[in-house]
């Protein structure tokens, strides 16, 4: 199994509107996917590493495919609207990373 993060690095003062990423995109990003994507997770930053510290990242999902491949058919084909949405909910620039689940929950 593969996780691909999407990670917004937080920036004093930009905007990142986690209802809407929470209620519109990431659920238009499944149902585009379909059962390609086995589900996803969104994590909201809340600190960094210090007490009262701004976070490393202001949000994050992770999407969890059966392989890289897997991850490439079902979201290439979509990846022009899914990226076309991301002014809706932020003026940040998203870091991405794929990774191999050695150890799931």
């Amino acid at each position: 199994m593969i996780k691909v993060s999407v990670m917004y690095p937080f920036s004093p003062g930009a905007r990142f509107d986690h209802d809407y990423y929470r209620d519109r995109h990431l659920p238009m990003v499944k149902e585009k996917m379909g059962d390609h994507l086995l589900y996803y997770t969104i994590d909201r930053g809340l600190a960094g590493g210090t007490p009262d510290s701004d976070p490393t990242y202001v949000g994050m999902c992770h999407l969890f495919c059966d392989s890289v491949d897997t991850f490439q058919q079902a979201f290439g084909p979509h990846a022009e609207a899914i990226l076309a949405d991301i002014p809706n909910y932020t003026d940040l620039s998203p870091v991405l990373q794929i990774s191999e689940v050695v150890v799931g929950h």
